[in-house]
């Protein structure tokens, strides 16, 4: 889609023809007449309003054109209020500003063969409008302000989808001429509208409930606003300086073929300077190509010193994120050494702790044993001397009994050692496999937080790679914006050269 629609551009003829014109009426001793119809415009050039306010053009003739509206974008209607001519007929309006009300002196307005579909309310403002040609439109109905058309003297409707007139034109005193198409209208009556302006006036004044005077009698708004009170000499002063401006219109419009035959000579001496214009502003053109060639290289700089920017941003980037992966890689290379040094240092820890335990339990049972064995050695001993005192002769055969007790005690106590061993090898089995156990559950943990790193580090990876890619997409943009920006500033050179021809 492009960034601008352009309008089509006038030809080169309607273009020379503007500037003729424009150049004539800024002219020393020109007249009141500002001519630029036939210059295939869709919209009025700002210099016509500017012209009409400092020169207080009072014939504004724009008709046979395209334009869409009036007022072009910064100007103001108020630019024309010396204008008592406007001639907008063959054009595409459809529709007039809200305040053309302040064109206080305008006398004639022709809007003929236009687009228009209603009228603005403030066109009753207009109180010194003689004529108001609205022929060919879209017209479906008359705003109620054109009562305050005080010095209407002809009013053509005909040519619209108009049925009904406003009963209040009935106050529109001065109306001699009203044209409109008689066999589409159904308020008043064809019959009525048939018969002529002065029934339908008749008609509407019946209507309202006021009584019907001719037209002569209203001529100005002067003698309106005076009420009767005016004197016969002075009503006739008024209505001859009326008649004499009235001719004097006429003459203009009729010597305005003449002036056109004339104005076409002026034309061609106008058109011999313009070649030696041209040829100085060749000469400007060239001026404009070299600095044009300036721009152009200084936007190349400029965007050259953008992409080393933009390539030296990336470097800078790539440089980032190889540093954060060997991070990465360096921290999980130390957290596998760190893991595998605690399992080491855990199956040392245990196999000392089983160790010491096994040896303190074997002390704790021989010294039990070594302390059983000489108490009892110490009971024999006083037993043999006792004996020995009383029955020496006993001695051998109770030396052979001890030995024999001696010998059943210790097999005792050994086959006893050798059940509290099968019974602590069991207990040693089970804790064993209690510690089995215990180190495949560290070891499921363990892998199970290695797994949630290696997540966690696969998340950070993407999350990176998104970054990249969000970065990517920028670089994008500003490359797409870029490229935007200087379609644009050779649109703006090219429409800067075009001003400057």
């Amino acid at each position: 889609m492009p960034l601008f629609s352009r309008k089509k551009k006038p030809s080169d003829d309607a273009r020379k023809r503007l500037e003729y014109q424009m150049c004539l009426a800024k002219e020393a001793g020109a007249d009141d007449t500002l001519d630029i119809s036939r210059c295939e415009l869709s919209e009025v050039p700002y210099g016509v309003f500017a012209t009409c306010k400092v020169l207080q053009k009072k014939v504004l003739i724009i008709h046979t054109n395209n334009l869409t509206s009036l007022v072009p974008k910064s100007c103001s209607l108020l630019s024309l209020i010396t204008v008592k001519v406007l001639d907008l007929h063959d054009n595409q309006l459809a529709s007039l500003p809200a305040d053309i009300g302040q064109l206080a002196a305008l006398q004639v307005l022709n809007l003929e063969r236009n687009l228009l579909k209603s009228l603005p309310q403030s066109i009753g403002d207009l109180a010194q409008l003689q004529v108001l040609n609205v022929k060919g439109n879209k017209l479906r109905a008359l705003p109620g302000s054109v009562s305050g058309l005080r010095s209407l003297r002809a009013l053509d409707v005909s040519g619209n989808e108009l049925q009904e007139l406003p009963r209040v034109l009935a106050h529109a005193r001065s109306l001699q001429t009203l044209t409109l198409d008689a066999s589409a209208m159904t308020y008043p009556p064809p019959d009525i509208c048939s018969a002529g302006t002065e029934a339908i006036q008749q008609f509407l004044c019946k209507e309202c409930g006021i009584a019907y005077y001719p037209p002569s009698q209203y001529l100005l708004p002067t003698l309106e606003s005076d009420g009767g009170g005016t004197s016969v000499d002075e009503v006739d002063r008024t209505v001859e300086k009326y008649l004499e401006e009235e001719s004097e219109w006429q003459n203009k419009f009729m010597d305005y073929e003449k002036r056109k035959e004339r104005k076409t000579q002026e034309k061609l001496e106008f058109e011999r300077r313009l070649n030696v214009g041209q040829r100085e502003q060749a000469l400007l053109v060239q001026q404009l190509n070299s600095h044009k060639d300036e721009i152009l290289q200084t936007v190349r700089e400029e965007q050259q010193r953008l992409e080393q920017g933009l390539s030296k941003h990336q470097r800078c980037l790539e440089e980032e994120r190889l540093k954060l992966l060997q991070q990465l890689k360096d921290t999980e290379q130390g957290i596998a050494s760190r893991i595998q040094k605690l399992l080491e240092d855990n199956q040392r820890q245990k196999r000392s702790s089983d160790i010491l335990k096994s040896l303190e339990n074997e002390r704790i049972r021989m010294e039990q044993l070594m302390a059983i064995t000489q108490e009892e050695t110490e009971q024999l001993r006083r037993r043999e001397v006792a004996s020995a005192m009383q029955q020496m002769l006993a001695e051998t055969y109770k030396n052979k009994l001890l030995q024999m007790t001696s010998e059943s005690r210790r097999q005792d106590l050994v086959s006893q050692a050798c059940s509290s061993l099968a019974e602590m090898d069991q207990k040693f089995q089970q804790i064993l496999a209690w510690q089995q156990l215990d180190q495949n559950k560290a070891v499921s943990q363990i892998l199970q937080q290695i797994e949630m790193q290696k997540t966690a580090f696969e998340a950070l990876q993407v999350k990176k790679d998104l970054m990249h890619r969000q970065i990517r997409n920028q670089i994008k943009l500003i490359e797409t914006e870029l490229l935007q920006l200087t379609q644009l500033e050779l649109k703006r050179q090219e429409l800067d050269t075009e001003m400057l021809q």
